[in-house]
């Protein structure tokens, strides 16, 4: 609570400030003063400026920070020098009946704030005798009791101080520890806001930012070393204006949301957000009022919900497929049958022979349609074993670069290692999904355009969040060059049945992610005026998810 070296600069004051005056006194007022009285307070001035000034260049030069700073030692030798000061300070005006007795009790106080306990008292036992000793020495005529009284006053006096000197020591002890505590806490909380992955930002009731850690600034944009003193229409107004209004109704209406979601509007690019907000009146200043939104990243959330609602969606539609198109199939094979064998009897005419062959038609247009459906219904893995995936994709995206729109002159390039990329799977439902992504990528390509068809290790930023992949995991990404997916259908693309094209049954991409979900990956779709592009994610093992679980 008291710092020593503090303690000491006041001690040198007082120490240079009572030798001047007793030797000015013993100079200017005491002209009949014993010359042995002017002699001491003269050696008690030169002696008190020599010893201050070499007190204080050795406390100057072994500081707190230096390697050998100044110790108990030190501390000692002023409070002892003191003493003696003190002493030759009452011998020569009076000693027993001098004014300035009192002044022990002071350097026992200041003893007491730079030594332990036991020092002080030691200090002011050591001043109790030098003054006993001058009183019995210098033969003055004092009254033997009224030194008494002094002596117990001093001891009394003393034993008090020294007491309540150890208890702020232990006080500021305590303090200290406190504050050494809340420094760390402040720290931990500081490094805590400062790496964690979710945006933090408070401002006061005008809307000026006190405070946004990294993650915000990397979320929304802007530096967060910076924001301090700026407002939330320069900084998130733009990027998320639903974040924004919600901040501003927390410091104006004081309406706090709780699970609330927006978006953030980036380069182009919009990530979904979830946010809470809170409000904060500072105490005793109610109209202090301050704002605190935590927000984070929930695209993969959402990414990784869309992927289990698509999942189930196509299970049941698959259920449905299979026994619809085997009811139909058996009828219909039969209808045919017959409706060609009436066109072919002896009595039918040219009308008939003519409807003959567009129900043929249609019936085998509808066979056709439902042996999709039962493909659709049937993906499984059924021969589960080690298969070159880069292999099949190569081969794959070939048979698609060849497949009948030859006018539009598609290049399909692939980047894909030579050497094998093994991993557990089917090789069919494997080769039938990359088919049916590249062909999709050289349909939607304008004439000339160009496909990209890479195969590399998955990175970790690649994998959604949530997503339990092996270290080892591959991505397929297919790229095309075409207008991209219009953002009111992105959602639907897997969606059975669902497609843009004349003629088309709207199958592809469900089968698509249906063989993939069967390797235990997923499939997800990026789309923007440039172009699209497909991400498979897929584990080396098809049981390495559950390994790894």
């Amino acid at each position: 609570m008291f710092e020593p070296i503090r303690v000491l600069r006041w001690l040198y004051i007082g120490r240079l400030s009572l030798a001047s005056s007793v030797f000015l006194a013993a100079l200017f007022a005491w002209q009949d003063a014993e010359s042995h009285s002017t002699m001491v307070a003269s050696i008690a001035m030169v002696a008190a400026l020599g010893f201050t000034t070499a007190s204080s260049w050795y406390g100057a030069l072994h500081g707190p920070a230096s390697e050998h700073p100044t110790g108990r030692a030190f501390y000692t030798l002023q409070a002892v020098f003191d003493v003696v000061l003190v002493t030759a300070v009452v011998h020569v005006t009076g000693g027993a009946q001098s004014q300035f007795a009192a002044l022990y009790i002071l350097v026992t106080a200041a003893a007491s704030l730079i030594l332990p306990t036991v020092g002080a008292l030691l200090i002011a036992a050591f001043g109790i005798a030098l003054y006993g000793a001058d009183v019995i020495f210098s033969n003055r005529g004092a009254d033997d009791i009224s030194v008494l009284l002094q002596i117990g006053v001093f001891a009394a006096v003393a034993l008090g101080v020294t007491y309540l000197s150890a208890r702020l020591q232990e006080a500021g002890g305590a303090r200290e520890e406190l504050e050494a505590r809340l420094v760390l806490a402040r720290l931990q909380a500081e490094d805590i806001l400062h790496n964690i992955r979710s945006g933090i930002i408070t401002v006061d009731s005008s809307g000026v930012f006190l405070f946004a850690n990294p993650s915000a600034g990397a979320l929304l944009g802007f530096d967060s070393s910076t924001a301090r003193g700026r407002t939330l229409q320069e900084l998130v107004s733009v990027p998320a204006p639903a974040l924004a209004a919600a901040l501003e109704r927390a410091v104006q209406q004081r309406e706090r949301v709780t699970r609330g979601e927006a978006s953030i509007t980036l380069h182009g690019r919009a990530v979904s957000i979830g946010f809470t907000t809170t409000t904060m009146v500072a105490a005793g200043s109610p109209d202090q009022l301050s704002a605190t939104v935590i927000f984070q990243d929930i695209s993969d959330n959402k990414r990784l919900e869309e992927l289990r609602m698509r999942t189930e969606r196509l299970e049941a539609v698959a259920e449905l497929s299979a026994s619809l198109a085997h009811e139909i199939k058996n009828p219909l094979a039969s209808i045919r049958s017959a409706v060609e064998q009436l066109a072919l009897s002896a009595g039918a005419g040219e009308d008939e022979r003519t409807l003959g062959r567009l129900i043929v038609r249609e019936s085998d247009r509808l066979s056709r349609l439902l042996s999709e459906f039962l493909d659709f219904a049937r993906v499984r893995v059924t021969r589960g074993a080690l298969v070159d995936f880069g292999g099949i994709a190569r081969a794959a995206a070939s048979l698609a670069a060849s497949f009948p729109d030859g006018e539009k002159e598609i290049v399909v390039e692939c980047d894909i290692p030579r050497e094998p990329v093994f991993m557990e799977g089917d090789e069919d439902l494997l080769h039938r999904a990359v088919f049916n992504i590249v062909l999709n990528a050289v349909q939607a390509s304008p004439p000339g355009g160009k496909v990209r068809v890479q195969l590399a290790e998955a990175s970790g930023d690649q994998l959604p969040r949530g997503v339990l992949f092996p270290d080892n995991a591959l991505a397929l990404h297919v790229m095309d060059e075409g207008p991209g997916i219009p953002a009111d259908l992105r959602e639907r693309v897997f969606d059975p049945f669902f497609t843009t094209k004349s003629g088309g049954t709207g199958l592809g991409l469900p089968i698509v992610h249906r063989a993939v979900d069967a390797h235990r990956g997923v499939v997800l779709v990026d789309s923007s005026a440039h172009g699209t592009r497909f991400t498979v994610l897929l584990p080396r093992s098809r049981f390495a998810e559950a390994e790894a679980a």
